[in-house]
């Protein structure tokens, strides 16, 4: 049975994030230290202290996810463990597993996702676009909420997370009226989140060309051995392939339920997230329930233990 990392995105973000993970190995803040340089600003301090808004703001929040996943990544090698077989990102999470996978320089990759969240905000100014958790319906019934509550402005489902869980994005009220439109037809939970952009929906056209100038004067390797899956649900062999997915990804829908199976079906055994929280982990197990599948968050000494033991009994 084969290793899979998966790498999260926007969202599992929070003030005090990696700190059990510092504590244990000086390679995190190390990993840290080298994201600053590039933004010109000490983003270990901001993880600690905060506060929740500045984290939650994009242009803060992706370099400091891809930071996280990537610091998480080279502690699991430091500790002994193998390289994956594979990886897949939740969004911005795609940038990090790239990074891993060494198709991407990790500074480069820090200015470039600071480059497309400052893109993704321009187009579309902070209090005119949202996005919203729905819980407990069927995927086409909050499509048919979209459709329904749009009335001439843009309102999409744009992450396909799991059953029964799909994230939605689109213009502000469009996204409150949609809320509503999900909660009538019986949504066991619809919540606003909080982004402070519309990710992944049609609104994101501007900055996903944006993005495509900009990686067309990117380095990019191809993955030598490891299969990188994207938001497409594919693996990608040359540079201009990942450039193309990665400017789609801008501007679609994420798939992560199809991706997790897919990866699975691939003879993915152990599925290991790395960066803070556990909110992939908690996706994969509602994905597949398979308790054969070892699925655990590297969020702290005890868990890299544990994955550690799991994959060499695999």
């Amino acid at each position: 049975m084969s290793l899979a990392l998966v790498f999260p995105g926007q969202g599992s973000q929070s003030v005090g994030m990696m700190a059990a993970l510092a504590k244990d190995s000086p390679l995190i803040e190390a990993t840290f230290a080298t994201a600053s340089n590039v933004l010109g600003y000490d983003l270990w301090k901001r993880s600690q202290e905060g506060p929740a808004d500045a984290l939650a703001a994009t242009e803060c929040t992706q370099p400091l996810m891809l930071t996280a996943g990537v610091a998480t990544y080279r502690l699991w090698r430091e500790r002994g463990g193998p390289q994956p077989a594979m990886m897949a990102g939740h969004s911005l999470g795609e940038f990090t597993a790239l990074v891993a996978a060494g198709c991407l320089d990790f500074e480069t990759a820090v200015d470039l996702v600071r480059f497309r969240a400052e893109a993704m905000q321009a187009a579309v100014p902070p209090g005119q676009g949202g996005m919203a958790a729905i819980l407990g319906l069927e995927d086409m019934d909050v499509e048919d909420a979209c459709r329904e509550a749009a009335q001439g402005e843009v309102v999409e489902a744009v992450n396909f997370n799991s059953p029964g869980q799909v994230v939605i994005a689109g213009a502000a009220a469009a996204v409150a009226r949609a809320i509503q439109a999900t909660t009538e037809r019986g949504a066991r939970r619809a919540m606003a989140l909080p982004v402070s952009v519309p990710a992944h929906s049609s609104l994101m056209v501007p900055a996903a060309e944006r993005l495509r100038e900009r990686l067309a004067v990117t380095a990019l390797r191809a993955p030598a051995e490891v299969a990188v899956y994207g938001v497409d649900v594919k693996t990608h062999t040359t540079a201009d392939g990942i450039r193309a997915a990665l400017v789609k990804q801008q501007h679609t829908p994420v798939y992560w339920a199809a991706t997790v199976r897919t990866m699975i079906a691939a003879g993915a055994g152990v599925l290991l997230e790395c960066g803070p929280g556990k909110v992939l982990t908690g996706l994969n197990r509602r994905i597949d329930k398979n308790r054969d599948i070892v699925m655990l968050a590297l969020e702290d000494p005890k868990s890299f233990d544990e994955a550690l033991a799991a994959v060499r009994a695999n």
